[in-house]
C-alpha cells in the first residue's frame, strides 16, 4: 500500500508545532505558474510574502525567473542577498522607511531596486531624501482599481505623474494594479471584473504614453486574478501563493491546479472529553484572522472540527474519538498560508519522505540590516 504524500517518516525527530515544505511539490508549482504564462519568464514578477524564503527564492531563479515583488524592507534585502536581479517593493516608504530603503539601494547596487508611489507629498519627501544621497529611485505609480487600500485612482494617477516629472531624485518606470478584492468562485465573473478594472490601467497608460512620450511597464494582480492578467502580453504578473498554495484558494481559485507544498504539523496532547482531542497548534502557529472553521483543515483527520483555539492549543471535536491517541501526528493545510509562514522562524525540509533539514524564513525579520 503506497503511503499519502505528506507522511513524514522520521516524524518522531520533528518536534511540533512546526511548518513543513515539501520542495518537490514546491517546484512542480513554479512549473506550472510558468505554463501560464507559455514560458516567457519577463513576464513573471512573483510576490515573496508567501515564503519569505531565500532558498524558496534560489529556487524560483534556478527556474529563469529574475524579477519579484515583496511587502517589506527585510523581503527586498532577503532577495538582494540571494542574488535578485529586480526588486519591486510592493509599498509605500513613508518616514524612516524611506531611509532604509534608500540604504537598500545603496548597500546593493547589483539589485535593481524600485518602490510604489500614490500621492504628491510622499513623492516630494522620498525625492528630496535621494537628492541628498545624490541617488535616482525607480518608481511604480500605485494605481487603485478597487481594492480601496492604497493607490491613486486612475483619474487623478496623470496629474500625479506629471508632478513627479519636475521632481530630481525619483523616476517613474511604471504602474502597479492590485485587484486582490477580486475573489469570485466563477471565474467568468471575476475575468469581467478584472478586464473592466483593468481598462482603466490601459488608458492611463496611454495616456501618459500620447502625452509624454515614454512606454511604462505595468505590473498587475495577485493570484486571484494571476490567470487573467496571464493572457495580456506585455503585463508584468504577480502571483505569490502559489508556491506554497493553501486551502482558501485552494477552494475558491478551482481554475489553478497547484499543489499543497507547505503544511503545519501538530501532536495529540490532550483528550479532555469523550468527543474531543486537543492538539498543539495555537494562535502562535496557525493565521488565525479567519473564523475558526477556516483556519486548518487535517490532511489525515478529516473529521476534526475546530472547537476551540488559545495561544497553544486547537481543541478539536472529533466523529471517531477511539482512532486518536496521545502523541498521534495530524498534518493541516493552512487555510490562509501567508501569515502562517509569519508566525514561524524555520522550517523544516521534506524530501523523499523525510525530514532532511531547516531553512530559516529569513524575511520574518522586521530587520535583517537595513
Amino acid at each position: 500500500m503506497q503511503k499519502d504524500w505528506y507522511i513524514i517518516d522520521n516524524i518522531s525527530e520533528v518536534d511540533s508545532p512546526a511548518l513543513v515544505v515539501y520542495p518537490a511539490r514546491a517546484k512542480e508549482n513554479i512549473r506550472m505558474v510558468k505554463d501560464f504564462v507559455n514560458n516567457e519568464m519577463t513576464r513573471l514578477r512573483p510576490h515573496v510574502k508567501t515564503h519569505k524564503s531565500s532558498e524558496i527564492s534560489k529556487l524560483l531563479m534556478e527556474a529563469g525567473i529574475t524579477k519579484f515583488k515583496c511587502a517589506t524592507i527585510a523581503e527586498a534585502e532577503m532577495l538582494a542577498i540571494a542574488g535578485a536581479a529586480d526588486v519591486l517593493l510592493a509599498y509605500q516608504p513613508i518616514g524612516p522607511k524611506a531611509k532604509r530603503f534608500i540604504s537598500l539601494v545603496k548597500k546593493y547596487p547589483s539589485t535593481r531596486f524600485s518602490f510604489l508611489l500614490d500621492n504628491d507629498t510622499a513623492a516630494i519627501y522620498i525625492s528630496e531624501e535621494a537628492a541628498k544621497e545624490k541617488i535616482t529611485l525607480s518608481v511604480f505609480i500605485d494605481v487603485n482599481v478597487g481594492m480601496n487600500r492604497t493607490g491613486i485612482v486612475p483619474e487623478q494617477a496623470l496629474k500625479l505623474y506629471e508632478d513627479c516629472q519636475s521632481l530630481q531624485g525619483i523616476t517613474i518606470i511604471g504602474l502597479h494594479a492590485y485587484d486582490g478584492h477580486l475573489r469570485d468562485t466563477d471565474f467568468t465573473v471575476r475575468s469581467q471584473k478584472c478586464d473592466e478594472a483593468f481598462a482603466k490601467v490601459t488608458a492611463l497608460h496611454a495616456a501618459i504614453k500620447d502625452k509624454f512620450n515614454k512606454s511604462l511597464t505595468i505590473v498587475a494582480g495577485g493570484t486571484p486574478t494571476f490567470p487573467i492578467h496571464a493572457k495580456r502580453k506585455d503585463i508584468e504578473c504577480s502571483p505569490g501563493t502559489f508556491i506554497y498554495w493553501d486551502k482558501g484558494y485552494n477552494q475558491t481559485l478551482t481554475e489553478q491546479p497547484y499543489l499543497f507544498a507547505a503544511l503545519v504539523i501538530t501532536r495529540v496532547i490532550s483528550r479532555p472529553t469523550a468527543d474531543t482531542i486537543t492538539v498543539d497548534l495555537g494562535h502562535k502557529n496557525i493565521a488565525s484572522e479567519n473564523p475558526l472553521n477556516n483556519r486548518v483543515t487535517f490532511l489525515n483527520a478529516p473529521d476534526a472540527q475546530p472547537t476551540g483555539q488559545s495561544e497553544e492549543h486547537l481543541v478539536l471535536k472529533v466523529d471517531h474519538p477511539e482512532k486518536y491517541h496521545i502523541g498521534d501526528v495530524l498534518y493541516g493545510v493552512p487555510y490562509h498560508i501567508c501569515p502562517t509562514v509569519a508566525l514561524h522562524d524555520r522550517v523544516t525540509v521534506v524530501e523523499n519522505g523525510k525530514a532532511i533539514e531547516t531553512w530559516t524564513i529569513l524575511a520574518r525579520n522586521r530587520i535583517i540590516t537595513v
